[in-house]
Parts: structure tokens; C-alpha cells; sequence
């Protein structure tokens, strides 16, 4: 599914609405700033002052918010500085995210200093609003939760709202979390609804869907999409394109493709209007999605082929992808394998420059934390710095003959703090370093879940699930490959599959559990249980089967053998654990693990070979041909299965 939440970002911010009459006020507060004598008055004035000018005039906001901080701190009004340092942070939200962060927390601090509880909730709001821009989802959280606890001790209705909404935005950006998302979201509908927000009423509406639509409940999907259409008023906005083009996405799962086409064609029209060259082109990728889906092929290449210009001027490159992949399988059923191979070349390429994004973005956080990090050292020097410098005054009060003396002690009071200093910045850096290794060491071995749990408590449950899909892949005749080629020829030819493998098992919420010599195992609806986890493994399975075709294809080119893998898949119950003592592993055992390899073993190059219990999961959507059965210790005789194919593209 093409993501829009940039469409419906977060729910009532921080920044206040300024009345057409803004001049006016502004004017007023200052004629009454000039006639306060009371500095506390003034201080409060200002921080109106810089309220009421940061969305109009933003240099003249932090004028009046810096004045209110540099008054407030002469006369340590504690809450004058928590609202000039909010103040000052939302001056620099736009560009400048260490400064912001950086006067959110002091603001943040002096709030709980005055045990405010409305402060506390408000700026735990913003800081979490920052972090979710920056797509740290797990900060985020930590601010929103902390917002939604504090605003309803308080029994603050509009911050309870606006909390809720923003955590079930931060959950439905994972596929996996879409449950918590659409419950914290259905518990902030009819908070907004009562304090008639009409804004966040349609965001949630279009959120419930957009979340409804990934678990493919469909007609759950459509009916929210619907409502947040009747809640604008069918306004002709961009929002509106967004829910049109998903209803159509909706219509089109359910088969009904008059009424998809129907949506997503309104979508393109309103975005033709809007001249959103942005949405338009994801609303021909909508719609060519929806003609491939029906079998019209040629109308899914035309529309897939008006998108491509569109998309590439605004560079949406996970549009892109997709764009790509649609032509690359249009091209393939046409059976104009040139054309298919020159597309499937490009979704590969913007599959990686998607992955670099994201590593880029990683990176990008990580010097934020460096720059956030430097950012507080300096302060905690000049605090250092200050400190010598009262110690200085006071030597002088205190007896001037001693003066030299004094000088002397404070230098060398100097020099031992910064040198104490200096240690203990290189000792964090080592320590931060090694930390961070450690943890992404302990993620390219264990589950997220698992490593958490080894971090918290020092050992990992075993963990029983009722229904898991377990897949083996095995390569033919490896030992021969193994005899003809160097020692460094087979581990980049294995490394490479199992490489491609792993891309293929995390696009699918699949768990990679280990590699025995050129057996690759992973397995499905662990260590977080889902529905649909067949569905995922058999079409992980044959995307192995077409990446290991494709490669030989280059492979036959350069006159290379080819290598034929075979793929075996069963779902049964299992149990999971982490063994080991000094090198952690975490694996799986049961019948379903034994079953699936029995699985593998029977099947042929190039097919996916499954069990009776996977078959009966999947035959809804993939035609599967019968091949007869097999014994199995401890289960007995179980009927095995061909994949051929999804139903909706052999009919």
C-alpha cells in the first residue's frame, strides 16, 4: 500500500491561531507593556507578545520571548522562563531542531519543578511531536504516553484528544502495530467529535481507514473513508484525492473494479485541478494497480506509464518502486520479457535507493543525538565556567591581600574540573559507542522483542504459538557448485541469495531464524502473532523462486551454471527460545519445523512445495496443483501442493 500520512500529520500542536485583528492586539500589548512597572507583569506580556507574532512576524516573536527570558531570569520567575524557553523553541521548530529540542527540554524541566501538570503535558506534546517528524517513533511514544497520563490526571479533554490521536498516528506508521493504532484512534473519535474539532474529526476518520486497509478489512476501511468524506463536506482539497484513490484501492481488493475505477479516476481528476502533480501521479499508480488487478493490462501499462513522468519530477522514489514493479509484471504477462527485465532492473535500483534513504535517514538521527549531546556539554560548561566565576567573586569580597593565592586555587580548580571533564567525555563516547554496537549486534541476532526482554530481565522466555509458518530453501546438487568454485566464489554467490533472501523475508514480517551451510531457514507470525503470516511465507517463497530465476538469467549470460533452489513450507505449532550460554541463538522447535524440511527435501528446483495445513490457508488466493504424499514421523501421511501461482493472475 502507497503511504499518504503526510496528508495528516499531528493533531493540534502547539501553535495558537491568529485572528485577522493580530495587528491590533499586538499594538495594544505594547502600549500596556510600556505603562507595567510590575517585571512579572511585563514578563507576562511579552510571552503574549511573542504568542501572538511567531506564525506572522517570527524574528519579532523571539525578540519578545528572549526579553521575557533574560527578565525572568534576573528575578527567577520560574514560570516566565518555562514559557519564554517554550516560546524560543518555537521560533526554531521550522529550522532548527537541536535549538528547539534544546529549549523544549529546559522548558520542560522548569515545569516539573513547579509540579505544572498542564506545562509538563504540553511541552511532553511537543517533544514528541519533534521526534515523530524526525521518525523516532519510540521517543515519540515515550512523550505522548507521558502527555496522555499527565492530561488526564488534569482532566485536560482537548490535550486528552490530541494525545490519543497522535499516539494512534505514531502506531499506524508500522504494519505491525496497526491494532494499537486504531485503538488509541477510535478512543480519540468521539473526544474530538464532542469538543467539535472538525480538522482532527476527518485526519481519524482517514486514519481508521488507511489502518483498516492494511489489516484488509475492507468494508471497516470503506466505511471510515466514507465518513471522513461526509465529515469535509466532499471539500476539494488534497485530503479529499488521498481518500478517493484508497476507497478505489478498497473497491479493487473487494473486486469490485466500476467502483474502484470509478474513485480513482474523481482522485486524478481532482488532483489534475489541484495541480498536484504529486498526488496526481499516485492516483494513475492507484488505478493502474487496480486495471492489473482486474487483468486489463493494457490500460494498467498506460496508467502506469502517465505516472512515471510525474512521480519522477517530485522524486517519490517508494512511488517509483512501485511504479516499476507494476510495469515490470504488466510487461512480463504481455510476454515482452526485454521490457520486463529493463523495469525489473529499475525497481531493483529504487528498492536500494530506498534502503539508502532510510540509512541516511538513520544517520541523520545519530548526529542529531551527537549535535543534542554537544549542545548540553557546552552549557554544562558555561555552568562550570560560571561557577569559577562566583568563586572568584567571592575570594575577592572575602579578603583581597589573599588574591593571588585565590587566582591560583581557582585556576587549579579549573584545570582539574575541565581535565575531570575531558575524561569523562571520552569515557562516554567509548561507552556510547560500544552500546550502540552491542545493541545492533543483539538486533542481528535476536528478534527486537527477545532483545529487549534479554536487556530487561537477563533471559528470554520460551515461548509456545499455536500457528507459525516454517520455510526451508536448499540448493541442488551444492556440492558440486562447492567443488568448482574458490573458497571466496561460493560465499559470495551464497551470501549474495541469502542477502537477497533477507530483503525478501523483512518486506514480508517474516523472522529470519539462521542459515545451516546453504540451507536457509525463517518463519512467520513470531515473535509478534498475526493473521495472515501463510500468506506473507508463500509469497516470500516464490519471490526466492523469481530472484533466484533472475539471477541465473545473468548467470546463463556470462556462462555460468545455474543454481536451482528448492522451498518447502508448512504451518504448525512451535515453540521458540533463546539456547546458548556465551553465543546467543534463538530458534524453533516442533512437528512444524520438521515437517517444513520434509517439505523442502520432496520439492523440485524452482517450485514452492507446501503442506495440506498451508494449503488449506492460502487456496483463496494461490492455485496450487496436488502432488500426492508423504510420510512424516510423529504426524503421519501429509498431502503436499505445488504454488502456481496467485489465483488473480492465472485466471
Amino acid at each position: 500500500m502507497v503511504k499518504y500520512r503526510h496528508f495528516v500529520l499531528l493533531l493540534g500542536l502547539f501553535i495558537c491561531s491568529i485572528s485577522f485583528a493580530q495587528d491590533n492586539l499586538v499594538d495594544s500589548m505594547q502600549k500596556v507593556l510600556l505603562h507595567q512597572s510590575n517585571d512579572t507583569n511585563k514578563i507576562n506580556t511579552l510571552i503574549e507578545l511573542a504568542k501572538s507574532t511567531v506564525n506572522t512576524l517570527p524574528e519579532q516573536s523571539y525578540v519578545y520571548s528572549s526579553k521575557a527570558l533574560q527578565l525572568a531570569d534576573s528575578i527567577q520567575y520560574i514560570r516566565g522562563k518555562a514559557l519564554a524557553y517554550k516560546w524560543i523553541g518555537i521560533y526554531f521548530y521550522k529550522t532548527n531542531n537541536i535549538e528547539t529540542l534544546d529549549n523544549w527540554l529546559k522548558s520542560l524541566e522548569l515545569f516539573k519543578s513547579l509540579k505544572d501538570k498542564n506545562g509538563i503535558a504540553n511541552l511532553s506534546n511537543n517533544i514528541g511531536s519533534l521526534y515523530y517528524n524526525r521518525t523516532d517513533d519510540a521517543k515519540a511514544l515515550e512523550y505522548y504516553l507521558q502527555s496522555l497520563k499527565l492530561s488526564e490526571e488534569i482532566d485536560d479533554k482537548n490535550r486528552i484528544a490530541t494525545a490519543l490521536g497522535n499516539i494512534g498516528n505514531t502506531y499506524l506508521r508500522k504494519s505491525a502495530t496497526q491494532s494499537n493504532a486504531i485503538k488509541y484512534l477510535l478512543r480519540a473519535l468521539p473526544m474530538f467529535i464532542k469538543l467539535n474539532r472538525q480538522d482532527e474529526i476527518v485526519i481519524t476518520y482517514t486514519n481508521l481507514g488507511e489502518g483498516y486497509l492494511d489489516l484488509k478489512k475492507v468494508d471497516s476501511a470503506l466505511y471510515y473513508y466514507k465518513l471522513g468524506l461526509k465529515a469535509s463536506n466532499n471539500v476539494e482539497e488534497l485530503s479529499t484525492v488521498f481518500i478517493w484513490n484508497n476507497i478505489g484501492k478498497a473497491y479493487a481488493k473487494k473486486g469490485d473494479f466500476n467502483s474502484a475505477i470509478i474513485y480513482q479516476n474523481k482522485s486524478i481528476a481532482l488532483a489534475q485541478k489541484l495541480k498536484s502533480q504529486f498526488n496526481e501521479g499516485k492516483s494513475l499508480l492507484g488505478l493502474a494497480d487496480t486495471y492489473y488487478t482486474k487483468g486489463d493490462i493494457n490500460q494498467a501499462l498506460d496508467n502506469y506509464k502517465k505516472a512515471e513522468p510525474l512521480l519522477i519530477a517530485n522524486r517519490a522514489n517508494e512511488e517509483l518502486r512501485d511504479t516499476y514493479h507494476g510495469l515490470y509484471k504488466s510487461f512480463e504477462k504481455k510476454g515482452d520479457y526485454s521490457k520486463a527485465n529493463k523495469y525489473l532492473n529499475l525497481f531493483t535500483d529504487y528498492k536500494d535507493s530506498i534502503y539508502n534513504t532510510e540509512t541516511d535517514r538513520k544517520l541523520s538521527g545519530l548526529q542529531f543525538d551527537f549535535d543534542l549531546s554537544k549542545k548540553e556539554t557546552q552549557i554544562k560548561i558555561l555552568n562550570k565556567d560560571n561557577a569559577l566565576k562566583d568563586l572568584d567573586l567571592k575570594a575577592q569580597r572575602n579578603t583581597r591581600n589573599a588574591f593571588a593565592v585565590g587566582f591560583l586555587l581557582i585556576l587549579v580548580i579549573a584545570f582539574v574540573l575541565y581535565y575531570n571533564y575531558l575524561q569523562k567525555v571520552k569515557t562516554n563516547i567509548i561507552l556510547d559507542k560500544q552500546k550502540a554496537q552491542i545493541e545492533t549486534l543483539m538486533l542481528n541476532i535476536l528478534p527486537e522483542e527477545v532483545s529487549n526482554e534479554l536487556k530487561e530481565t537477563g533471559k528470554a522466555t520460551p515461548r509456545y504459538y499455536e500457528s507459525v509458518s516454517v520455510l526451508f530453501t536448499d540448493f541442488k546438487e551444492f556440492t558440486k557448485h562447492a567443488d568448482k568454485l574458490t573458497p571466496n566464489e561460493l560465499i559470495e554467490e551464497l551470501n549474495a541469495s541469502f542477502m537477497a533472501f533477507d530483503d525478501i523475508a523483512e518486506n514480508n514480517q517474516i523472522e529470519k531464524i539462521k542459515t545451516i551451510g546453504d540451507s536457509y531457514m525463517c518463519a512467520a507470525g513470531i515473535p509478534t502473532t498475526y493473521e495472515g503470516h501463510a500468506l506473507n511465507m508463500v509469497r516470500a517463497g516464490l519471490e526466492m523462486q523469481a530472484y533466484i530465476l533472475s539471477n541465473n538469467q545473468k548467470r546463463e549470460k556470462q556462462g555460468l551454471v545455474a543454481w536451482e533452489l528448492r522451498i518447502g513450507i508448512h504451518v504448525g505449532p512451535v515453540v521458540s527460545g533463546v539456547v546458548g550460554k556465551k553465543k546467543y541463538a534463538y530458534d524453533i522447535w516442533g512437528n512444524a519445523v520438521n515437517v517444513a524440511s520434509r517439505m523442502e527435501s520432496n520439492g523440485e528446483p524452482g517450485r514452492v512445495n507446501i503442506s495440506a495445513a498451508t494449503y488449506e490457508l492460502v487456496k483463496e488466493v494461490y492455485a496450487c496443483s496436488y502432488r500426492g504424499k508423504i510420510y512424516a514421523k510423529n504426524v503421519g501421511e501429509i498431502d503436499m501442493y505445488f504454488v502456481d501461482g496467485k489465483i488473480s493472475d492465472i485466471i
